[in-house]
């Protein structure tokens, strides 16, 4: 089940040309590839329902209790699968066939949306049982959401990536729009078990559509990874990306104090309004309303404000729509700051979301976008459960007021951490590194293999050397190496050996698929350096000793 802070595609704006002076990109001409329709078609209608189940439940939840707590935690059953389960399921969609896991995910979903469909209309729902079943639809959710959010690239060409995203995104909010509404007018006339049976019919659309579709097959020479290894390596790249980690920040210490806002709107509009159904549905819809706006106007924005600017807006905006969710009274004001909300928010998760895609090359999408949803849905978990213990305790107004301080607050990180870091990175693969010369081919999981680079450095430039090998460093590491160093020699100061080590001999081998134009770039600039007659000497060394030993860690890792 998709959440108010994720969904089946990409929640976010385009992934390329985004920032000051980008050229505003045709919105619809992905829709004349035939896959990408139907794809769009589905998320559309599963969206819908997605939207249409979330009211169900927080409508159902607040019949059965009137505690702030339990209705909080409904936020936490459907966003902790995520910070559970994302990462594998991230490594599962990099390196088996998408298409089938999303069917048998799909599937999955399908089953459980039947099910509490079938609990409800028999009276056997209990709020346990409600958290239940959410959290079994989102154990659901959470593998499925990284494999749609890297299916994109795969269904159009890379002219029309950036406006396929924008499509997505317009499609998400479509939903955000028209579901809540059709989910409140559902219970309305065929009661609270109507939205979670029309959800499992939607469902079925998303299996037919992946059912028809023919995924182009995996294009590498080399086989596939083990999930173990693909997760270590996903974490690995996090770990040393620095636009990829800021976008990360950026979003975690955002959705800490956000997620209170959608904790706390069922309460809110439930138990302290009084809203029927109808009028819950078309609260939520009126956010919806403003955030398909704001997918239709952030195309326009995005060339004259940078992502940071964008990000420090919608935050102040996003902050007083949830002290007005706090303190008016007013059925019909209160509508039309949702609007504003709205706006505010598909313009901070687009421009997180579009500022990680673009801190990330094909090989490691999925695992990228997992460690993503982890942060924005382990933050929204561990938010639902802040704000509706601090609501339980002080009250919904003053835990909506410290929740809006608190994004406020959020900005300060934009100082060190810019979500304009990736843009202008070309993450294509540049397969610049030469093959291995070798005697013999090692066994592809021998290891561990040591290669080392040889530099001749003027003494004079040593240390405008040492400093852009730092980059080095962390393209090495990114891209598989599990230790990394410069070693001087002691007799000849001119001499500088570059050393890094990876598991395996097929590991390295994954190195030279895996190499970007950026990395080009960043070795360019340190082998600019070199002053000797020849290129450097590059060597390889595959561990002399019987079978497979754990790569040394050896002494220290920085330059």
């Amino acid at each position: 089940m998709a959440t108010p802070s994720t969904s089946r595609a990409t929640a976010g704006a385009p992934a390329t040309g985004a920032g000051v002076g980008a050229t505003p990109v045709s919105a619809w001409a992905p829709l004349g590839n035939p896959v990408f329709r139907s794809i769009w078609l589905a998320i559309v209608a599963s969206n819908i329902g997605t939207w249409m189940h979330d009211v169900g439940t927080a409508w159902l939840m607040t019949s059965l209790t009137p505690s702030p707590l339990l209705v909080s935690l409904l936020q936490t059953a459907t966003t902790l699968p995520v910070f559970l389960l994302a990462l594998p399921a991230g490594a599962l969609a990099d390196v088996i066939d998408r298409r089938r896991m999303l069917m048998l995910l799909e599937a999955w979903m399908c089953l459980c949306a039947f099910t509490l469909g079938a609990l409800t209309l028999m009276g056997l729902v209990t709020p346990v049982v409600l958290l239940v079943m959410t959290f079994a639809l989102g154990m659901g959710a959470a593998m499925d959401a990284p494999a749609w959010q890297a299916t994109t690239p795969e269904v159009v060409p890379k002219s029309q990536l950036a406006a396929a995203v924008a499509l997505s995104s317009v499609a998400i909010n479509i939903a955000r729009a028209v579901g809540p509404a059709l989910g409140g007018f559902a219970i309305a006339a065929a009661g609270s078990a109507a939205p979670f049976i029309l959800n499992g019919v939607s469902f079925l659309g998303a299996v037919f559509v992946l059912y028809r579709w023919r995924r182009a097959p995996r294009e590498s020479a080399l086989p596939a990874e083990h999930v173990t290894g693909a997760v270590r390596a996903g974490v690995r790249y996090v770990r040393h990306s620095p636009p990829l980690r800021a976008a990360l920040v950026r979003t975690g210490l955002f959705i800490l104090c956000g997620s209170g806002f959608w904790a706390l709107l069922p309460v809110r509009g439930r138990l302290e309004l009084g809203l029927g159904s109808a009028g819950y549905g078309l609260l939520v819809g009126s956010i919806g309303v403003g955030a398909l706006a704001g997918a239709v106007l952030l195309p326009k924005l995005r060339p004259k404000f940078s992502a940071d600017l964008l990000v420090a807006g919608a935050t102040l905006l996003f902050a007083a729509a949830a002290v007005a969710l706090g303190y008016l009274p007013s059925y019909p004001l209160l509508c039309a700051v949702m609007l504003a909300g709205g706006f505010a928010w598909i313009t901070l998760m687009s421009s997180f979301n579009v500022a990680a895609q673009m801190s990330v090359p094909a090989w490691v999408k999925a695992r990228a976008m997992a460690v993503y949803l982890i942060t924005l849905q382990g933050g929204t978990a561990v938010g639902a459960i802040l704000w509706g213990a601090l609501a339980t305790r002080y009250g919904v107004r003053t835990a909506l007021t410290l929740a809006a301080g608190g994004m406020i607050l959020s900005l300060a990180a934009m100082v060190r951490y810019r979500l304009t870091a990736a843009e202008g990175i070309d993450l294509a693969p540049s397969a610049h590194w030469p093959l291995p010369v070798v005697t013999d081919e090692p066994d592809a999981e021998r290891g561990p293999v040591m290669v080392t680079v040889e530099y001749r450095i003027d003494p004079v430039m040593a240390t405008d050397f040492r400093e852009a090998m730092r980059e080095v460093s962390m393209e090495r590491r990114r891209h598989g190496a599990v230790y990394w160093h410069v070693y001087v020699d002691a007799e000849d100061p001119a001499r500088y050996v570059e050393v890094f080590i990876v598991a395996s001999w097929l590991e390295h081998l994954r190195q030279h698929e895996r190499v970007t134009v950026a990395d080009r770039d960043v070795e360019a600039v340190a082998r600019a350096f070199h002053v000797g007659a020849a290129p450097p000497l590059i060597s390889h060394f595959v561990s002399g000793l019987e079978g497979r030993r754990s790569p040394a860690q050896g002494p220290g890792g920085t330059v």
